[in-house]
């Protein structure tokens, strides 16, 4: 499994939700990636980012799973230090994330080590695996200091289906949080 994360040269970050689209860092190469052992899901509770404590949102995390794949992008870090750095104030706000190294295969054919964050399933952040509707209910009505929940789930979606590989659990989410949106 995980490895204890340390500066990597080259540091290579497997990215599966905001950080495809808004990685917040320079990088020297971005290539389209997959990571085994994990899916993509809404299971933690966001109370920073896109909730609040008063009233969570939910954010994406890799949910350990055998015989699992997520697909995403491999950015290699130009500068590894500010990189693991940036991630860590960004990614580990209240360590419901663990930051673990795993393999990526890369669109190209290469397979590298990479930094991964991946859920903490004994964090109280962590939401199990809640249905598709009781995801809907949360995303639709959330916001916090990034923005609306729904962004969160409309921009990974759409960067997914721009990569070419549309994530049909989550596109199916996104029109049941349009039609809540459009009830209210």
């Amino acid at each position: 499994m995980g490895q204890e994360s340390t500066v990597a040269d080259p540091l290579w970050v497997f990215a599966y939700g905001s950080l495809m689209w808004r990685p917040g860092f320079e990088y020297a190469e971005r290539v389209r990636g997959r990571m085994d052992g994990f899916h993509r899901c809404f299971c933690m509770s966001s109370i920073h980012y896109r909730g609040t404590e008063d009233a969570p949102g939910l954010v994406l995390a890799l949910d350990p799973e055998d015989g699992a794949a997520c697909e995403g992008i491999v950015y290699q870090a130009r500068d590894p230090s500010a990189v693991l750095a940036y991630l860590r104030e960004r990614e580990l706000i209240s360590y419901a994330y663990k930051e673990e190294w795993h393999w990526a295969d890369l669109a190209d054919g290469r397979r590298v080590q990479a930094v991964a964050y991946v859920m903490n399933q004994t964090h109280t952040q962590y939401c199990g695996r809640l249905s598709l509707e009781a995801q809907a209910d949360v995303i639709a009505r959330a916001t916090g200091t990034m923005g609306p929940n729904c962004d969160y789930l409309f921009s990974t979606v759409a960067h997914l289906a721009d990569m070419g590989c549309p994530d049909e659990t989550l596109i199916q989410l996104e029109a049941l949080v349009r039609a809540r949106m459009a009830a209210a």
